[in-house]
C-alpha cells in the first residue's frame, strides 16, 4: 500500500498553521484526486456490470464542506439525509497519510464479500444490508453522478462520497452481474 501525504483544503490548512508550499503541495494532490477517485469506482461499477458514474463538481463541492465539518469535530456520522435530499452518502475515516484514494474505494468495495443480488435491503449474506451498504450504494445502477472530497485533520483522513441520484432504495432490485452480462434493473 503506498503512503501518500494527503492535505487539507486550503481553509483548514490555514487553520492548522500550514504555510504557502503546503498549501500548493495539496493542489498538487488534490489535481488528481477527481480523476483517480472517478476511475476506482467505475472499476468497481464495471465488474457489478453497470454503468459508469460521471464526475459532478456541485456533490463534490458539497462533499468538500461536509468533509472539512468532519475534519474539524473529529466527528464521524452521516450527514442529515433532510441536508443533501435525493443524494446518498459515503464516508470514509483513516489515519492520515497512511491510505491512498483507491485503497479508500477498496474498503467500501470490500463490501462486495458479503453482498447478495437481490431486493434491497435483502443483499447481505448475514441479513444486515448495512453489511454491503457502502458497496450498493457505489454499484447502485440507477445512480449516474458522484463527487467526493478529502479533509484532514491532525490524526486522520475524512472521504465523502455524495451519488446522485442516491441509492440503498428500499424495495428496488441491486443486480449484479460478471462483465459482459446483462443487468436488468428495474
Amino acid at each position: 500500500m503506498s503512503r501518500l501525504i494527503r492535505l487539507p483544503l486550503a481553509a483548514v490548512l490555514l487553520g492548522f498553521g500550514l504555510h504557502a508550499p503546503a498549501i500548493a503541495a495539496a493542489n498538487n494532490i488534490a489535481g488528481q484526486f477527481p480523476a483517480r477517485i472517478l476511475a476506482a469506482h467505475n472499476e468497481v461499477r464495471a465488474r457489478a456490470g453497470v454503468a459508469p458514474l460521471a464526475w459532478d463538481p456541485a456533490l463534490a463541492n458539497a462533499a468538500a464542506g461536509y468533509a472539512v465539518q468532519l475534519a474539524l469535530t473529529n466527528s464521524f456520522q452521516h450527514s442529515d439525509r433532510r441536508a443533501r435530499p435525493g443524494t446518498g452518502e459515503n464516508l470514509w475515516m483513516g489515519t492520515r497519510g497512511y491510505y491512498d484514494y483507491e485503497a479508500m474505494v477498496r474498503g467500501w468495495s470490500s463490501e462486495q464479500r458479503d453482498f447478495v443480488p437481490g431486493i434491497f435491503p435483502a443483499v447481505s449474506r448475514s441479513g444486515n444490508w448495512e453489511n454491503v451498504g457502502h458497496y450498493t450504494q457505489m454499484v447502485w445502477p440507477t445512480t449516474t453522478r458522484v463527487g467526493c472530497a478529502v479533509a484532514s485533520n491532525a490524526r486522520n483522513d475524512y472521504l465523502v462520497c455524495r451519488y446522485s441520484p442516491a441509492g440503498n432504495i428500499d424495495g428496488r432490485p441491486v443486480p449484479y452481474a460478471a462483465v459482459g452480462s446483462p443487468v436488468r434493473a428495474r
